[in-house]
């Protein structure tokens, strides 16, 4: 049997959020303290300071968890909000591990989180996921899901996403125990009886012709077609009837994203600001040789995208009920569909049904490596996450 609580607060402060969880818990969770608490906190609270509260006053076996840019659960939705999924379970078996530096060493840092993983071929316990939380300003983030199933023999599904901060770029947290981690992963290994189930879906389609990335640096694209980035923008702006203003291109962008024509699909990243060369910083790095399209979506693809998402991860429950929902989209997402976000999670609590509690964030950008999904890093895309009962 699988036990599960999800909570939330709005509490202005530390200390008290910590209380306000923690008594919830209690309360809806009595006996021992939870086998593991994932915690997805707004950068408004002094972090460090809740997640010590929260250790010693749940005392949960194992803590991780990531700042956030807009908070969830059946409940509630917003911003300025802590919430918390405490799991208790005979049929999963938990493990929190933390990998460090992974701006300079992706590879390292994947191992040091894959060591803290158990036996990863137990007979009684065949299915095996992790929650991977990032943080992401400090870059890399496909390359560091490429080495995390490198680490873990490419035994494990993997979910989650990158820290946010509220869409202010400065400063993104990782929590590991009592600690807020920056250029830092963190991951809950879950190691079950039964399946888990893990869909991924977005609704945006091409709507520009091909483009090479003939230059870029990290998350900073130079060049298409040998030309400035921005030249490309600008003239998509003008055949689509659209304003595009340099000094403010935020607006935009919401709304044309790019895509990478990986052949099988298109994975996403969302441009940010545009620099005094023409160039454009992205959420996440675009790889020198890709072929790219400026993409276009609407409110009702990207609801769909989300029931699709979901649907796939009930259906990976071969049948189980579920217990449980962790959801992630981008804030990218929330931002430009304002309370029209509010959409996604209806579907989502649809498909889950009235007796089956949700929680989850908006991150800057989102993993996912499953059977049969589209794998890797992404932006504006709908993860989920299904326990089951």
């Amino acid at each position: 049997m699988t036990e599960t609580i999800v909570v939330y607060t709005g509490a202005p402060n530390s200390e008290d959020a910590a209380r306000e969880l923690c008594e919830r818990i209690t309360a809806e969770m009595p006996g021992a303290p939870p086998d593991a608490l994932v915690l997805f906190a707004s950068p408004q609270y002094d972090q460090p300071a809740l997640l010590r509260a929260l250790a010693e006053r749940c005392q949960p076996k194992v803590l991780v968890g990531a700042s956030s840019a807009g908070e969830f659960t059946s409940d509630a939705r917003g911003t300025g909000l802590a919430c918390a999924l405490a799991l208790r379970s005979g049929e999963i078996l938990f493990a929190a591990g933390v990998g460090r530096g992974i701006g300079t060493d992706r590879q390292k840092a994947a191992q040091q989180l894959a060591s803290a993983f158990r036996d990863p071929t137990p007979r009684t316990h065949p299915y095996r996921c992790a929650l991977i939380l990032t943080d992401a300003l400090a870059g890399y983030a496909d390359d560091l899901v490429e080495q995390l199933t490198i680490a873990t023999g490419g035994q494990y599904q993997f979910f989650g996403g990158g820290a946010g901060d509220d869409a202010q770029f400065r400063r993104t947290n990782v929590f590991f125990g009592a600690e807020a981690l920056t250029d830092a992963v963190v991951a809950l290994e879950m190691l079950s009886t039964k399946p888990l189930g893990i869909g991924v879906g977005h609704g945006w389609k091409p709507a520009s012709p091909g483009m090479r990335v003939t230059e870029a640096r990290g998350m900073t694209l130079l060049s298409l077609n040998g030309l400035p980035v921005v030249d490309a923008f600008e003239a998509h702006a003008l055949a689509t009837g659209q304003s595009f203003d340099r000094d403010a291109p935020l607006p935009f962008f919401l709304h044309n994203i790019l895509g990478i024509d990986t052949g099988s699909g298109y994975r996403l990243r969302v441009p940010l600001a545009v620099g005094d060369d023409g160039s454009v910083t992205c959420a996440s790095e675009i790889p020198v040789g890709a072929k790219v399209h400026i993409m276009a979506t609407d409110t009702g693809s990207a609801v769909e995208a989300a029931r699709r998402a979901t649907e796939s991860a009930i259906a990976a429950l071969q049948g189980k009920q579920p217990r449980v929902a962790l959801f992630f989209d981008c804030v990218a997402t929330r931002l430009r569909m304002g309370e029209a976000f509010g959409q996604e999670l209806d579907a989502l609590g649809d498909l889950l049904g009235p007796a089956v509690s949700f929680l989850g964030c908006n991150t800057h950008g989102q993993i996912a490596r499953a059977d049969g999904q589209f794998g890797g890093f992404h932006n504006c895309t709908a993860v989920v996450c299904v326990l089951p009962e």
